[in-house]
């Protein structure tokens, strides 16, 4: 049986501000059983936009199978504040959050905080990393089953299984624990943009960077790549870092005006190749390419066995075939301890 495709979507629609268009897209996502969606976002002025985190909170409760992925910056914003948000997204979607890492490098951005100037972008994304570790700490801050809710005692939380995450770091000291309790998934799924250039011998610092923060930190990797053969030098590249506990979804555009310009696409979707366990689609036209991607694009595929039916699970992990990971805090207390004499 051939091996089944990830597929997930972006829902940028720069300049609309309407709810009912973005809910439409996502009843097209979700009916396409697609695994996930993203939203773009950032701090400068142009092209205006609505808060991607805020307008995914909207969408999860008028959903129910589909992951929730908004772009969330790590630029002028503290940890604290991102774990918090992404987590309860991950609350009110019932465990379909994720969280698309982003940095913002522009002057425009800086200026609209004017707390500092922007800096490189190596810089960027090791403040990237560590955010990205943070949040990791505080989703794990609170054991599964540290609340109790004792009513004869009074207890609402067991204190034993809160604990400081004492994060010291270059860009943010951080004690914990979280004030949000443990998401449904133990830790919504972590994205992070990578292009095929950030992997090659000659890559900037910034790209170098960003890689690393990948690969330490990222559940799912969008791939930018050219074309099929740097695909697969990428994909395997990332392989070597991270073992196969990376999705890794290569970015390709969807523009689909008629069913000739879907067929093209089933064609190359078919060519799973390059190492990667799926795509991600970029719409041209949103409303039209993702009825298009429901209508045409995914029976095809369900046709040749390369796409499903259902979604497996209730969470975004089930749908990409990712584990439930324990709490680091937890483990570090069930582990024995060495009896000295």
């Amino acid at each position: 049986m051939p091996r089944q495709l990830h597929l997930s979507a972006a829902l940028d629609s720069p300049g609309r501000f309407d709810a009912g268009h973005f809910t439409a897209l996502a009843r097209l996502a979700e009916r396409a059983t697609l695994d996930f969606v993203t939203l773009d976002d950032s701090y400068t002025p142009e092209p205006r936009r609505l808060d991607a985190l805020a307008t995914f909170s909207r969408l999860a409760p008028l959903t129910g199978g589909l992951g929730l992925v908004p772009t969330v910056t790590t630029t002028h914003t503290e940890p604290f504040h991102t774990s918090i948000s992404v987590n309860t997204l991950d609350w009110v979607s019932e465990g379909r959050a994720g969280w698309l890492v982003g940095v913002s490098d522009t002057e425009a951005e800086a200026r609209a905080f004017g707390r500092r100037p922007v800096a490189p972008a190596d810089a960027l994304w090791a403040e990237a990393a560590d955010a990205a570790e943070v949040a990791a700490r505080l989703w794990d801050s609170w054991e599964d089953d540290a609340e109790i809710r004792d009513v004869a005692t009074g207890r609402f939380i067991d204190r034993d299984r809160l604990h400081h995450i004492d994060f010291e770091g270059p860009h943010f000291s951080v004690r914990g624990p979280s004030i949000t309790p443990r998401p449904p998934q133990g830790r919504p799924v972590v994205a992070v943009p990578v292009a095929a250039a950030d992997l090659a011998p000659d890559a900037s610092a910034g790209g170098r960077a960003r890689v690393e923060t990948a690969v330490r930190h990222a559940d799912v990797i969008l791939l930018d790549a050219p074309d099929r053969a740097a695909r697969l030098t990428a994909a395997t590249r990332l392989r070597l870092h991270a073992g196969e506990r990376l999705r890794i979804l290569a970015r390709i555009d969807a523009d689909l005006p008629d069913p000739a310009a879907a067929s093209r696409l089933v064609e190359h979707l078919t060519e799973v190749g390059g190492g990667v366990d799926g795509f991600h689609l970029v719409p041209a036209d949103p409303a039209r390419d993702l009825a298009a991607v429901a209508d045409r694009v995914v029976p095809a595929l369900r046709e040749r066995g390369l796409f499903r039916t259902a979604y497996p699970g209730r969470t975004l992990r089930d749908s990409l075939g990712l584990t439930r990971p324990a709490s680091r805090y937890a483990l570090a207390a069930a582990a024995p301890t060495e009896v000295t004499r």
